[in-house]
């Protein structure tokens, strides 16, 4: 099994066999949520024209999402763990969530055009995700790993250092925690949620974000009936 590494918006492009992309800061740390909170489905989006749209032609629909870190005006959920955690669970319960992100969706939005199926990557599923992974059957020959990093145009050191980890549990490779906590913390994008001067970047959400292999379960983007649609796999 060969593991290739890419990054940002022309990684998710170029992505071969079988995909994770990673969006830790905050896309794929949401999503999970989302189905934590009972959430019957979850559907991915380019834009929020798309979002309203879908919005108007079906019933009990949740619109959850970002662009360029703050909440889609209309929407009724920005793109923040700490937001979510802190509703009751059932929530969600047997709602659809429409989700749009500037780096994660987009990400797995543009490897759909070349793959079947894409892995939502991030430190709250990643055991799951390693186990899915080594259980095919046979072993996929190649895995990419894509961070999309901020906005999908510059790297970042969690989606980096979140990749980093899945190479370590699939093929045992070093993996330095503290380092590599150090390198996000100190760095500026998690330094903008701890200032704690924006509303729309709680500084609880680092958090969250950065916990490891808090769910045993995947999610799994696929086309279906014309959309891309999230898939829970139990581990």
């Amino acid at each position: 099994m060969k593991i290739v590494r890419e990054s940002l918006i022309e990684g998710a492009q170029r992505a071969q066999g079988l995909t994770i992309i990673i969006d830790v800061f905050r896309a794929f740390t949401t999503t999970p949520i989302l189905f934590y909170l009972e959430a019957k489905k979850v559907i991915f989006v380019r834009n929020p024209e798309e979002a309203f749209s879908l919005k108007t032609n079906y019933n009990d629909i949740i619109l959850a999402g970002e662009i360029n870190e703050q909440q889609i005006p209309g929407f009724d959920l920005g793109n923040s763990p700490s937001e979510l955690i802190r509703k009751p669970k059932g929530f969600l319960k047997g709602k659809t969530v429409v989700q749009r992100t500037t780096a994660g969706v987009t990400g797995v939005i543009s490897a759909l055009a070349q793959v079947q199926e894409v892995i939502l990557g991030s430190y709250v599923m990643a055991k799951a995700i390693s186990r899915y992974v080594l259980a095919q059957n046979p072993l996929p020959e190649v895995v990419t790993l894509v961070a999309m990093g901020r906005r999908g145009i510059t790297q970042s050191p969690e989606d980096e250092g979140c990749a980093d980890y899945l190479e370590h549990l699939l093929k045992d490779r070093n993996y330095n925690s503290l380092e590599t906590l150090k390198s996000i913390v100190f760095n500026e994008t998690a330094q903008k949620f701890i200032r704690g001067d924006k509303p729309y970047l709680p500084r609880e959400d680092p958090f969250f974000c950065l916990q490891k292999d808090l769910f045993d379960f995947v999610l799994v983007a696929v086309k279906e009936d014309g959309l891309v649609a999230v898939r829970l796999n139990r581990i």
